[in-house]
């Protein structure tokens, strides 16, 4: 299995704060992996800065064979590379159909979308990313009136409606009830055979059921990586979650 991302020392700075302090990471071709870590430990400005939300302030970053550290977060998108924040980002007064248009429609050209009818054109790539969260039924529906786990699958559906070879998935189970959270879990692994996952998670037990490996962050310093059953039996792991919430 090849790689699909590889970081390299990462690191990130704000003034005299150290956000990430040499983080190395792998994400391996078609496979989930899993980033956990305490409160403040840097997941999130990882996923951002691979993401190119914030560009490191060392390190490299390579994405399928090429080296992105420099790259705008448009032309990481254009590669193949799609986020999801932890806060939905849905258009509660468009209809659920059209969040994932205006998704898909953002990844085609001006011209493109000058010349041809999209909304015809798209109708399938659309109906597909909808049908695969469970939402094509509610299609012309207001995306406003969903529950909160239901905005979050129409935003994970809008993230994979462009067909990215990566999804970074900062805590998509954040608010869901244990119900939602079994049902994302069973949706988004069929994506696998398709798209690499690199998730962020506070929920340990979703992120054990999903993952094929897990890397522990603490202090923006990697602690250790390893398989779930690798990291559920890390003494680091177990000191990390004792000694801070």
């Amino acid at each position: 299995m090849s790689d699909m991302l590889v970081v390299s020392q990462l690191t990130k700075r704000y003034g005299t704060l150290q956000a990430l302090d040499g983080v190395d990471l792998v994400v391996k071709r078609n496979s989930f992996h899993g980033l956990i870590g305490p409160n403040g430990s840097g997941k999130s400005t990882f996923l951002k800065a691979i993401a190119g939300a914030h560009l490191p302030s060392s390190g490299t970053i390579c994405f399928n064979g090429q080296d992105i550290t420099d790259a705008s977060s448009y032309e990481r998108a254009r590669l193949g590379l799609s986020l999801k924040f932890q806060i939905t980002a849905v258009l509660d007064e468009l209809s659920v159909y059209d969040n994932v248009l205006l998704a898909v429609q953002a990844s085609n050209s001006l011209w493109s979308l000058l010349l041809s009818k999209t909304r015809l054109t798209l109708k399938d790539q659309v109906m597909s990313a909808l049908d695969r969260f469970q939402l094509a039924d509610r299609a012309d529906e207001l995306a406003g009136v969903l529950s909160h786990g239901e905005q979050q699958w129409l935003e994970i559906a809008m993230a994979l409606a462009i067909g990215p070879k990566l999804l970074l998935l900062d805590e998509p189970t954040a608010g869901m009830s244990p119900e939602e959270r079994r049902i994302t879990g069973e949706l988004l692994r069929p994506i696998k055979e398709e798209c690499s996952l690199l998730i962020v998670e506070h929920d340990l037990d979703f992120i054990r059921e999903i993952s094929d490996e897990i890397t522990l962050l603490d202090q923006g310093k990697v602690l250790d990586t390893g398989t779930v059953e690798q990291i559920q039996n890390s003494t680091k792991a177990q000191q990390a979650y004792t000694t801070r919430v």
